[in-house]
């Protein structure tokens, strides 16, 4: 079967494309075709092995796991005798305890794998465009944000596969939603559920008198000292892309003030968890009040220009991989 692989960080180049054996199900897993994956920005720092503490999960010199992509979507092929939850034929999406979905088909236990049935009205493509992006945003607003209808909820990188979800779930528990993003993104993020949208490229959110109960960073590129006179009384600072910067005001926040950073490592939660976030996901994406945003999609034989596409910075809700099957 067709496998992407990487021996070594470094740009996109270090992907090609392998054959290797087809695997074959324990009696705990299920044999998925896989029909779609993403190009996610954690995919990136992987490949690249920078910033350099991201070693820590994927291997000190070289990646322990030499296949990347870490969410799918496809159908069942073959479940082993002590699967209960699955059958030959079931369309599914989900993630993978680590990496490995850039190849035509991954085996996954089924009680260790974020796994769900696809929203019975979503393609593949669809599908797996509400999976990773939600999974992030949902416990971050919900769990660490406390969101409440009527919060004012201020995202910056709203445009990203996170941020566009985030503008969504947001929206979904009644928050005033501020999207900040690029010129080009004005109109998608509004489309999606955003009540304002300050262009980053014109203004600046701190020199509006705006305040805010949360303000959520998934690109990185502010702080909570930057942001912290944007918060309002009891505000929460929420940053998904976590860098060394951030620790320093996540400990002294929660020991000095009332306003608080804090990060989540939203992956790390248990199967049983995501997988329960992922259908209320399906749940969402089937009653029409979560929709798809895919920027781009390139076959799994392109995958080193889809990398220098997201490497690059610029897009807008997903990229997607297809993988075609002989």
């Amino acid at each position: 079967m067709k496998t992407v692989v990487y021996s070594k960080y470094g740009s996109p180049e270090v992907l090609h494309l392998k054959e290797i054996e087809k695997p074959i199900p324990k009696e705990n897993e299920v044999l998925i075709r896989v029909h779609t994956s993403t190009v996610t920005a954690t995919d990136c720092v992987f490949r690249r092995g920078k910033p350099k503490f991201s070693r820590l999960f994927t291997g000190i010199t070289k990646p322990k796991n030499q296949v990347l992509g870490s969410e799918f979507a496809g159908e069942i092929e073959t479940v082993g005798s002590k699967v209960k939850s699955f059958k030959p034929g079931d369309k599914v999406y989900g993630t993978t305890p680590g990496a490995g979905s850039y190849q035509e088909y991954i085996c996954l236990v089924e009680e260790k794998a974020t796994l769900a049935k696809m929203p019975v009205n979503k393609t593949y493509e669809e599908a797996i465009a509400c999976c990773d992006g939600f999974l992030t945003a949902l416990p971050f607003l919900r769990d660490k944000g406390k969101i409440q209808k009527g919060n004012k909820v201020l995202i910056i990188g709203a445009s990203g596969s996170v941020g566009s979800a985030a503008v969504q779930i947001a929206d979904y528990f009644g928050a005033e939603v501020t999207g900040v993003c690029s010129t080009s993104s004005k109109d998608l993020v509004k489309s999606i559920g955003a009540d304002k949208v300050i262009d980053y490229t014109k203004d600046d959110f701190t020199k509006n008198g705006e305040t805010y109960d949360i303000i959520f960073d998934l690109v990185g590129k502010t702080s909570f000292s930057y942001c912290k006179n944007s918060l309002k009384q009891n505000g929460k600072f929420l940053q998904a892309a976590i860098t060394l910067k951030v620790f320093p005001s996540v400990l002294m926040s929660a020991m000095f003030g009332n306003k608080k950073a804090m990060i989540m490592a939203t992956g790390l939660r248990s199967p049983v968890e995501r997988t329960k976030d992922l259908k209320f996901i399906t749940e969402l994406a089937e009653i029409g009040k979560i929709k798809s945003v895919i920027d781009k999609t390139f076959p799994l034989e392109k995958i080193v220009e889809a990398h220098k596409y997201v490497d690059a910075g610029h897009k807008k809700g997903n990229v997607v991989i297809q993988i075609t099957h002989n």
